[in-house]
């Protein structure tokens, strides 16, 4: 088990991007990339009475071709923090530690971050309380090439791609929808801490091989 990752920022990240993190000593997040589009970095996966729902935090990119991700700001013209408070809301206020936790996810959503990179850093930082995560956090300072480590999960884990089955052992847990949608893995962190609560630390724990 290797005690290092490399990984990408993300937006409410999946659960198994949290198990890496669980189960490593130290975590490296890259802000040196150029931003990519519909990935982890600004959209997460929770879900609904419908099924699985899309939250995404609209971006502003300007008239440039590539853009560094530490430079992208928040579309604040768009009403995304009201949709996804709403979402959050509809999706798990009948979950069983909804009121533990709903306050603390708001906060994060609703603190008006300039840029995309202090929005993400906020709500891992809030995640880590709330699960009791020790693992060390750091920031990239120069970008390497992707290929080169097998630490590397920044282009692994996204929503284009199927989990990595060798690496990852994503059981069920209980889900508010389960029973309409049936058990729905790679949903956002808050999927699980809002259904399992205290217990979501053994699961990142036992969720890789």
């Amino acid at each position: 088990m290797a005690e290092k990752y490399l990984l990408s920022t993300a937006y409410f990240p999946p659960v198994h991007y949290m198990a890496l993190i669980a189960r490593s000593d130290e975590i490296l997040i890259e802000k040196e990339e150029n931003y990519l589009k519909q990935t982890f970095r600004n959209r997460c996966y929770i879900l609904s009475s419908n099924g699985p729902m899309v939250l995404s935090v609209p971006v502003l990119l300007g008239s440039f071709h590539k853009t560094a991700l530490k430079d992208i700001k928040i579309d604040y013209s768009k009403r995304w923090q009201q949709i996804h408070t709403r979402g959050i809301t509809s999706s798990y206020k009948s979950s069983a530690y909804y009121l533990f936790y709903y306050d603390h996810i708001e906060k994060v959503i609703n603190r008006n971050h300039k840029y995309l990179i202090d929005l993400n850093t906020d709500a891992l930082e809030t995640l880590l309380r709330i699960t009791g995560l020790t693992t060390n956090v750091s920031y990239t300072t120069a970008f390497e090439p992707a290929g080169k480590a097998a630490y590397d999960f920044r282009y692994e884990i996204t929503p284009k791609k199927k989990i990595r089955g060798t690496i990852f052992n994503l059981t069920e847990y209980y889900q508010v929808f389960k029973n309409k949608s049936g058990f729905v893995p790679g949903l956002s962190i808050l999927d699980l801490i809002f259904n399992a609560g205290p217990d979501s630390v053994s699961y990142l724990n036992e969720a890789m091989k």
